[in-house]
């Protein structure tokens, strides 16, 4: 017992050693003040209409399909016709953020839509993004009240409202997006609780080797891609 001790005493003893060196070091506070960035494909660094144009080609790519639309008047309909084109219950949740009040629901009121956390009886779910990486086509989530990241998850179905100009070259682009907004926001730099990144729909390959979409999420993903 005695030698057990000692031995997670010395373990603990050089991992708290380690900490407080790479706490204290120079190199680390500079690290951590100015956010190095990795190495950036050329593909990313393209003028701002052709990262939209990469995002969109990019999220197809990995099974999510995309819509455009001239401006948030035309949601209601993409949306009724979308669940429509897929026999779905013209019915879907929506995040109850303020970023989606613009949304003239009652243009389409044959579709029911409620506001709130995802429920088990949800079967389709309506967000907003932060931010849409053109690299990868890959969306930026941010958590919140106004943003239940269960809306992300549990539906079967998510469709995401993303404005061109929330897309951004690259994941280094969308952090440096995330942290001016806690600054000049009256976050004072502070992140969300959680950020998720989602690129296409829920999906596996633990099955035989074969990709089944809709394992531990939505097996569908609906980006409608709007002019600002």
């Amino acid at each position: 017992m005695a030698d057990t001790s000692s031995a997670r005493a010395q373990i603990l003893g050089g991992i708290r050693k380690a900490l407080n060196s790479a706490e204290g070091s120079e190199e680390a506070r500079q690290r951590l003040a100015t956010h190095p960035r990795n190495l950036i494909p050329a593909r990313a660094r393209l003028p701002h209409d052709q990262q939209v144009e990469l995002f969109a080609a990019m999220a197809t790519e990995v099974s999510a399909t995309v819509e455009l639309l001239g401006g948030m008047a035309e949601v209601p309909g993409a949306v009724a016709d979308y669940l429509a084109g897929l026999n779905l219950p013209a019915e879907v949740r929506v995040a109850p953020d303020d970023a989606l009040d613009p949304i003239p629901w009652d243009q389409r009121p044959t579709l029911t839509v409620t506001k709130g956390r995802a429920r088990d009886s949800d079967g389709a779910s309506l967000t907003g993004a932060f931010a849409g990486v053109a690299e990868t086509g890959t969306l930026m989530l941010l958590s919140g009240a106004e943003r239940p990241t269960t809306l992300n998850f549990l539906p079967d179905t998510h469709i995401v409202v993303l404005k061109r100009g929330q897309i951004v070259g690259t994941m280094e682009d969308a952090w440096d997006r995330l942290r001016a907004a806690g600054e000049t926001g009256g976050g004072n730099g502070a992140l969300p609780r959680t950020v998720n990144f989602i690129t296409g729909p829920s999906r596996t390959g633990d099955i035989e080797m074969r990709i089944e979409l809709g394992a531990h999420g939505p097996r569908r993903l609906h980006i409608l891609l709007v002019e600002d």
